[in-house]
């Protein structure tokens, strides 16, 4: 019954992932071209649709609500909702949520959402596409599942220290 119950909860965190982004982009992509390539904010800039400063203010927005508020999530289903106690039953719980949204993120927003629709195209930018390179791709499912269990351990060595 747990691990449905930890997988609903990495689902829905996926969810909220999805909705952020849909917020983001909500009045054309430029909205979140923060998370574009560098060459893609540059062109950006160029063309007069943003500025340098209004990428770095949603860039920073974007990081000060969301990381934070990720780990508050995991940390609450883990060990409030779920009643883990110690190291290890933190650590599995926080390492499958983060894991279940890094899938959502990779599989439905970077390969479909971005790859293979209309939705985060940046008029202007056609030929700088596709925006989510190979490379770019191989390095987030690294960062995404090594950051995942690192993010995990932490926030479970923290708890293992609080709570003890």
């Amino acid at each position: 019954m747990l691990i449905c119950k930890v997988v609903l909860e990495g689902l829905l965190l996926g969810f909220l992932l999805f909705l952020i982004c849909a917020i983001g982009i909500r009045n054309g992509a430029i909205g979140m071209v923060h998370m574009y390539t560098s060459e893609v904010q540059r062109r950006v800039i160029e063309k007069g649709l943003t500025s340098a400063e209004e990428i770095n203010r949603r860039s920073i927005l974007f990081k000060s609500m969301c990381i934070p508020g990720y780990f508050v999530y995991v940390l609450v289903c883990a060990y409030a909702i779920n009643g883990a106690r110690g190291f290890i039953s933190g650590f599995w719980q926080m390492f499958l949520i983060l894991s279940i949204m890094n899938l959502i993120d990779r599989i439905l927003v970077d390969g479909y959402w971005v790859g293979h629709t209309n939705a985060w195209i940046i008029p202007g930018t056609e030929d700088l596409m596709p925006y989510i390179k190979t490379n770019d791709k191989i390095k987030k499912w690294i960062m995404g599942t090594v950051g995942m269990a690192i993010i995990s351990a932490i926030l479970s060595g923290i708890m293992c220290l609080i709570l003890e």
